[in-house]
């Protein structure tokens, strides 16, 4: 797999906690989006981690285009 999977053309809002860390799912597999829930174990991505500074509402990429991992650039506008 060269390219990841698109899970979905729209990013995913979440609310993140203060302080708390995220593995944002860059495989594109994970049942659990945008988060890893380890799928990626047979391919060569890897999650990337995601430390919140302060909480509030994120947008997480689910396209996994996205030039600023973990969160959405708006990449998935491209799409075709």
């Amino acid at each position: 797999m060269d390219k990841a999977k698109v899970a979905q053309a729209a990013p995913i809002a979440v609310e993140v906690d203060a302080g708390k860390s995220y593995f944002w799912c860059s495989c594109g597999l994970s049942g659990n989006q945008p988060f890893c829930d380890g799928s990626h174990k047979d391919t060569d991505f890897t999650p990337v981690k995601f430390d919140a500074g302060e909480g509030g509402t994120k947008y997480f990429c689910a396209c996994k285009q996205t030039a600023n991992q973990p969160l959405c650039d708006g990449a998935h506008k491209g799409l075709d």
